[in-house]
């Protein structure tokens, strides 16, 4: 054999070996679950799958997304605030000509470029308004799934006000790649997703390292789910949290199926599987954060902490319950680092690499956090509340605005921070609703850690730490970008026998 075939071989050879290395990263993303919607967190729901999971991994007791869906996943796949994409402002309406900006680098294609197989199975909700937008072309070889941010769960049609025609067009929203997928009306879709992702793991070859993005429909409205999944908690008297309950069930036997699917596949021993919520759970539609305050849509706890665990057999130090602070900006660089990536190719970066926290047990590299700045924010459904007009002697940042920054243990809320309210823990009749019967303050201070339910106001007590944080949050504003939320565009209408898809 010549010198030069030698080299070529040994050169494939490593190559093979770098990427047996690589571990397999399965992220699963719900959608609208609650922190007390866990049976690890003491809920009257059973999640067998996640308990089991979370318990031989570690559960990040400290971590944080943001209040609603679309700027969790912007930054979940750029590793940047919301403030830095013009995202900091509401979701992205099915009519809306805009998308996650088509200059930032995302996730899957930084794992693309180490030799990824990116795959992802589900809710997409960061616009698609023209296909530059869609999933395949921002990084998966393959996409099934939704491009909204919410539909039916059997028959896979959303509806969405079509601007200047004044009406609700409701029109199929699913899709196999960048063609309309009109073949799976019936198919309950959590199940659907489940088979879909399954079936992806069965046709992978083990000797490619696997990106499996799962985004799945459950727990999100409307309240759907098979009979025999409600059968467990005949027990619950409401509706809406008995029909939550078995919407839970379903979706933790989907993550018990993939999970045993990557096992059966002998792909498992070098897995890494993130489980998260996007958001806290809507208590309006049988979601529960008990005992933290508010829900979906505010920056209270409830809106913001989040359901998180990693199981891995190759963590450092399983069996382990972290509450050091971790954010979902933070998952890009800490699976690019794992994945032998690098991010030199992105913007600047909000995200930590946090592996060495989540794996070795080490100190979280975050010790402050943008929860988000949203000087346009309307609550669309709001708890009747008053909010006091007084404001921040000298502070440098409008207090007005809704606002909410961490740093260390202590987090600062200011403006409307959205429903204050403390929602009773569910089937319980030992906790009422309430909320504090004072006018809100326009600039809160609560040190979570000791506090986390925000029941003891610090900042008349702490006015150096309110100073500093306020002049935090001027940095922070003077270096965002303008919102982006433009007009919706009549054009999007699909008509009456389309499907909602690209228009522009």
């Amino acid at each position: 054999m010549s010198l030069q075939l030698i080299i070529v071989a040994l050169f494939l050879s490593s190559s093979g070996v770098l990427a047996a290395r690589q571990p397999h990263i399965v992220f699963i993303l719900a959608d609208d679950l609650g922190w007390n919607d866990v049976g690890y967190h003491g809920s009257e729901i059973r999640t067998p799958n996640l308990d089991k999971l979370s318990a031989g991994g570690v559960r990040l007791e400290n971590y944080y997304v943001q209040p609603i869906c679309t700027p969790s996943r912007s930054q979940l796949m750029t590793g940047r605030y919301q403030i830095h994409t013009g995202l900091q402002h509401s979701t992205i309406g099915n009519c809306e000509p805009s998308c996650l900006p088509l200059d930032e680098k995302l996730l899957p294609q930084l794992l693309k470029e180490v030799g990824y197989s990116t795959h992802m199975v589900g809710k997409w909700h960061l616009g698609m308004y023209k296909k530059e937008c869609l999933p395949t072309r921002r990084g998966f070889y393959t996409y099934f799934g939704y491009l909204t941010g919410s539909e039916d769960y059997y028959n896979h049609k959303t509806c969405g006000h079509v601007p200047d025609f004044n009406f609700h067009r409701c029109a199929l929203d699913l899709r196999d790649g960048e063609e309309v997928a009109a073949n799976y009306s019936g198919v309950y879709s959590t199940e659907l997703f489940t088979q879909k992702t399954i079936s992806i793991i069965e046709k992978h070859k083990s000797t490619q390292p696997l990106f499996l993005y799962v985004a799945l429909q459950s727990v999100h409205g409307p309240l759907q789910v098979p009979e025999r999944y409600l059968t467990p908690y005949k027990f619950i008297t409401d509706n809406n949290r008995r029909v939550y309950a078995g919407m839970v069930a379903a979706m933790d036997e989907a993550v018990g199926n993939i999970t045993l699917a990557m096992k059966q596949e002998g792909l498992w021993d070098n897995t890494i599987l993130v489980f998260s919520t996007d958001n806290g759970g809507q208590t309006l539609r049988g979601g529960s954060n008990w005992p933290l305050r508010g829900r979906k849509g505010s920056l209270w706890e409830g809106g913001i902490r989040g359901v998180g665990f990693v199981a891995s057999p190759l963590l450092q130090q399983p069996g382990t319950v972290s509450r050091q602070l971790i954010h979902i900006s933070d998952w890009l660089p800490t699976l690019v680092s794992v994945a032998g990536g690098s991010t030199n190719g992105t913007k600047l970066l909000d995200g930590f690499d946090m592996w060495d926290m989540i794996s070795k047990g080490f100190r979280s590299p975050r010790l402050e956090l943008l929860h988000n700045i949203d000087p346009l924010y309307q609550d669309s459904r709001p708890c009747p509340h008053a909010v006091s007009k007084t404001s921040w002697p000298g502070s440098p940042f409008n207090t007005t605005i809704h606002a909410a920054i961490r740093s260390s243990s202590f987090k600062m809320l200011t403006g409307y921070p959205g429903c204050d309210t403390w929602f009773p823990r569910p089937i319980h009749n030992d906790s009422e609703s309430s909320s504090s019967e004072a006018p809100l303050k326009p600039v809160m201070l609560f040190n979570v850690e000791e506090d986390p339910q925000e029941r003891n106001d610090l900042s008349d007590k702490l006015p150096d730490m309110v100073d500093y944080l306020l002049k935090r949050l001027y940095m922070y504003q003077r270096g965002a970008v303008p919102i982006n939320h433009p007009k919706h565009d009549p054009k999007c209408d699909p008509g009456p026998t389309g499907a909602w898809g690209p228009w522009a």
